[in-house]
């Protein structure tokens, strides 16, 4: 498989108190593997005076303290992260695990499904039926930790809304462009909301507070109200598989 060349970064100013990150590729895929796997190095080496880290599909904001420290030290750690890697060869992979998700999707649960069929061209039960038929993976957790996944299948891609919603509710599916994400906890978004699922996807009370890790496949199950009411729908758990 194709890779990014190592240490091959862009870093631009964002502010007087930001860096963004980003890989330039011309290969959408590597520029999502590879910053993902550049924020995790990043995170386990945070240089002094970095504030906040903001994940991004292709891109990593970097924000930090311009008192402890300045722009030209951040890039100079960005970049030698970059190029840095471990002593005992390549990372190792995590194991790959996949969800079932259930989900109602009703004029309720997804006040935006219409919209979305009229703009794609489909009926909304069409538009149902290629979210469950899309495989989605899990591109990076983002505020909240919130999984944000590519794999949407439709025949054009979704526009974010015009006017933010303020208030969606834990467990609502959301699209937007070819991609997906699950709403961890009450809050607003720009994203198209078509569902929602009964399932708990962050639980700050366990010791893995999170469902989901980035390289995670997911699927979304259609599901009526009266079948999610009759699920144990506490917190997600992937799919066992059996042996």
């Amino acid at each position: 498989m194709t890779t990014a060349p190592s240490g091959d970064v862009a870093v631009e100013p964002f502010g007087d108190s930001a860096v963004m990150v980003t890989v330039p590729h011309a290969d959408q895929a590597i520029r999502r593997s590879a910053i993902v796997a550049f924020r995790d190095r990043f995170l386990e080496h945070r240089p002094h005076g970095v504030l906040d880290v903001v994940s991004g599909l292709e891109s990593l904001l970097i924000e930090f303290d311009p008192l402890q420290t300045a722009p030209q030290h951040v890039e100079y750690a960005v970049r030698l992260l970059a190029r840095w890697a471990p002593a005992d060869g390549p990372e190792q992979p995590r194991t790959v695990r996949e969800f079932a998700v259930p989900v109602v999707f009703d004029d309720e649960t997804g006040p935006d499904l219409v919209s979305v069929a009229e703009e794609v061209g489909l009926h909304p039960a069409e538009v149902i039926e290629a979210i469950a038929k899309s495989t989605f993976t899990i591109a990076l957790l983002g505020a909240a930790m919130a999984p944000m996944m590519d794999g949407l299948v439709l025949p054009r891609a979704v526009r974010r809304r015009a006017e933010p919603r303020t208030d969606v509710a834990p467990g609502a599916i959301m699209i937007a462009g070819d991609n997906a994400i699950i709403q961890p906890f009450p809050g607003p978004t720009g994203w198209r909301v078509v569902g929602r699922t009964p399932h708990t996807i962050v639980d700050i009370s366990r010791p893995d507070p999170v469902s989901f890790g980035t390289g995670d496949v997911v699927r979304f199950v259609p599901v009526t109200r009266d079948e999610a009411a009759a699920l144990d729908a506490g917190f997600l758990l992937p799919v066992e598989v059996s042996v």
